[in-house]
């Protein structure tokens, strides 16, 4: 056994005792704990995580183990919190990254903090207990996306940041970076491979004898490796989706011992609508050029084919009834609040899924109003790819205030000179403030806001459907 392959055991076999330590403690984590990988990667001097693997040096593993064992442990738990709240995702969105792995660090300490647990408990300093409170009162649900915005309005000066770096800095966030690469290459990055480096070395008999039962015990689902990074996602949503509900079987009783971590994710959970269900109100039936194999009884089509030996006495159907969307309407709010990647995601995000769910019939229409305090431009589309297109190149246009009637003007005028065909909704990209018609249109609308602002902090129109963009 080599050198190398005696440290990643060694790494592996202490993070295995404070999982086990973890879940003894804290069982309603169960489900996560079991879903990362180890790996050693000598690329970090320290410890992170890629949403698969816990990659780690061994000799800060050892130093931290032998030291201080409950800091092993809560770093454990940070880094299954960045998982859980899907910290890593999205990261691209976010100009200042630097910023944002505080603010994410920020928000899994803040937790973790607020626990009642012997396997993770230790003493804040006044330094930390003095920015909870602050935080706590001004940004109320510490996020990693509002304690950003919150610091990009309000940012420390250099000394104050730097101290507030070296307290809540826990892990290392450049393989989040790996998640980007990944995506762009279709999931064939350089982090594609099985635990212990990208070529590991087939052990001899003698090797395998050695080996303690612990270290064969990976808790990796190895299918994960080449998942991109969307599916990766959705599986830590299904995973926190689980352990709230472990969380709420728990009994009033315990919801002291979690802390603030259940009012997070149900707060998270709520922002965090699904747009594939949203789509479906939008669906109209029609007709489409298209073989229907329900549309006809087999046992006919078997007859006429042994009857006459090759003539069916029932052709299929051409024609089937499809629910797809037909016509929609996406208004962007181009005023100065809103930033072109982040628009840029929603527009990809949307057609992704209408590409993927073939929601669209083969002849349809999307209309693009760009809009502040009136309609600046307004484009007609014909498929969700000349809608990726789109968004590659979309550029800010306008900036002034915003001023939501206009666009509902526009689109009454366009169906009123039948352009807008079979319209069941639209939906209004914005961060939320500007002024909305009174009286409700003949169609659905949904505000899709890209800042995870509480509802009444917002003076949305009760007709109006909230959506939210996960930035």
């Amino acid at each position: 056994m080599s050198y190398k392959q005696q440290l990643e055991q060694l790494g592996n076999k202490i993070l295995n005792a404070s999982r086990t330590e973890l879940f003894l403690s804290m069982r309603f984590m169960g489900g996560a704990l079991d879903s990362l990988g180890y790996t050693i990667d000598l690329t970090t001097r320290t410890v992170g995580t890629d949403a698969v693997y816990i990659r780690f040096n061994p000799e800060f593993l050892m130093q931290l183990y032998l030291a201080k064992p409950v800091m092993l442990n809560r770093l454990y738990v940070h880094m299954i919190l960045h998982c859980i709240f899907r910290h890593m995702f999205g990261y691209e969105v976010y100009e200042d990254k630097d910023l944002y792995d505080l603010c994410a660090d920020i928000a899994a300490e803040s937790l973790i903090d607020g626990m009642e647990y012997k396997a993770i408990e230790t003493t804040h300093s006044d330094f930390r207990n003095m920015w909870y409170d602050k935080l706590n009162t001004e940004v109320k649900v510490l996020t990693a996306e509002r304690l950003y915005r919150y610091f990009s309005e309000h940012a420390p000066d250099y000394d104050e940041y730097m101290k507030l770096k070296a307290e809540f800095t826990k892990d290392d966030h450049s393989f989040w970076e790996i998640l980007e690469d990944r995506e762009s290459d279709g999931g064939q990055g350089p982090d594609q491979q099985p635990p212990g480096g990208s070529n590991p070395p087939e052990d001899t008999p003698e090797d395998q004898s050695d080996k303690d039962p612990e270290d064969k015990k990976q808790p990796l689902d190895l299918h994960n490796v080449a998942k991109l990074p969307k599916e990766l996602e959705d599986e830590w949503k299904k995973k926190a989706d689980r352990m709230k509900v472990e969380m709420e079987a728990s009994g009033h009783e315990a919801s002291d011992e979690f802390g603030s971590l259940l009012r997070t994710l149900n707060f998270v959970q709520k922002k965090r609508k699904s747009y594939r269900d949203f789509l479906k109100r939008f669906y109209t039936m029609h007709e489409e050029t298209k073989i229907d194999p329900d549309s006809f009884d087999y046992g006919f089509y078997q007859y006429g084919m042994e009857l006459y030996g090759n003539i069916p006495l029932v052709e299929e159907n051409e024609y089937r009834e499809s629910r797809k969307i037909r016509t929609l309407v996406i208004a962007i709010d181009t005023s100065a609040s809103c930033q072109e990647r982040l628009v840029q995601r929603f527009l990809n995000e949307t057609a992704d899924i209408l590409m993927r769910q073939e929601s669209f019939f083969k002849r349809a229409d999307i209309l693009i109003l760009e809009c502040d305090d009136r309609v600046q431009e307004e484009i007609f589309l014909k498929s969700p790819d000349e809608l990726k297109k789109y968004a590659k190149g979309f550029n800010v246009r306008g900036g002034f205030g915003t001023d939501f009637r206009p666009a509902f003007r526009r689109i009454e005028e366009l169906r009123r000179i039948g352009k807008l065909p079979n319209l069941k909704g639209m939906m209004y990209f914005t961060d939320g403030f500007g002024t909305f018609p009174k009286a409700k249109p003949d169609w659905d609308t949904a505000i899709v806001l890209f800042k995870d602002e509480s509802e009444e902090e917002l003076k949305l129109p009760d007709w109006a459907y909230k959506l939210y963009l996960d930035v």
